[in-house]
């Protein structure tokens, strides 16, 4: 038993549930990361009849890892919601479910607008009323190509099954 694990038990806290994630159709991590990777696509927490998805910073990769639309910004920003989009279906959430995203932008004064314009087109698509709690901020991303990465935080009650 660890350390923590018998701290928890003394003090009677219970595990909450937890388990990784993931949509390898469109997203995958490049094949030249180190092994294992140490971090999880995304993780769902299932908390008294209660789905937590957080989805990690996802950016315009694909299926093989690889970074996809170099130089294009709002194609950038489109797939990166395709594949946030992917991992919210491969836990049964849609675009409605989520409640906060963080956006960073490698340079927000010269992308901003058009990042503010491609995610009004994309939540009007998705039908959201209300819109999602977001954050915008300026960051040096995992790879130079990037031009923006987006996290998510997802509630839903799953469906019975």
């Amino acid at each position: 038993m660890t350390i923590t694990e018998a701290l928890e038990q003394a003090a009677g806290a219970k595990h909450v549930e937890r388990r990784a994630i993931s949509a390898p159709n469109v997203l995958n991590e490049a094949f030249d990361y180190a092994r294992p990777s140490s971090f999880s696509r995304g993780l769902r927490i299932d908390l008294n009849g209660l789905a937590i998805l957080l989805i990690s910073g996802t950016a315009s990769i694909d299926e093989n890892g690889r970074s996809v639309h170099i130089g294009d910004f709002r194609a950038q920003c489109r797939r990166t919601y395709l594949n946030i989009t992917e991992l919210l279906e491969a836990e049964g959430a849609t675009w409605k479910d989520i409640v906060r995203t963080t956006c960073y932008l490698r340079d927000i004064e010269r992308d901003y607008a058009a990042f503010n314009e491609e995610r009004t087109a994309f939540f009007k698509e998705q039908g959201l009323d209300p819109l999602p709690a977001s954050t915008g901020i300026q960051a040096i991303l995992c790879r130079p190509e990037l031009l923006v990465e987006m996290e998510a935080i997802a509630m839903f009650i799953p469906a019975e099954r």
